[in-house]
């Protein structure tokens, strides 16, 4: 579950910007990011706790603006994917499932 959140996480900035590229509506990018970001943050919330969740958030809301100061040198598209694939390293690496032990 790991592994697919935080591949969620990349997809979201590349879904989000494709709908707002191919709707020519910004608020609708913005509205699929948002979903995105919430499903994995509650994923993380629930796997790892609020300390990563909340680091893990904060990734993503990061990549977000730094795919905006990439485009420029390097085009929206190849942007979007940098920080799709830096997003999901990062939350990879951040979002360790707490280890619970049981006491029977």
């Amino acid at each position: 579950m790991r592994a697919f959140t935080s591949v969620l996480a990349g997809a979201t900035l590349v879904a989000g910007f494709g709908a707002a590229q191919a709707s020519d509506n910004r608020s609708l990018g913005g509205a699929v990011l948002l979903a995105g970001a919430a499903v994995c943050g509650c994923q993380w919330w629930k796997s790892a706790g609020p300390v990563p969740a909340l680091l893990s958030e904060g990734v993503v809301v990061l990549a977000f603006a730094g795919s905006h100061a990439l485009a420029k040198p390097i085009g929206a598209w190849p942007a979007v994917a940098v920080v799709a694939v830096a997003t999901t390293a990062i939350t990879y690496a951040i979002a360790k499932p707490k280890v619970t032990t049981a006491l029977v």
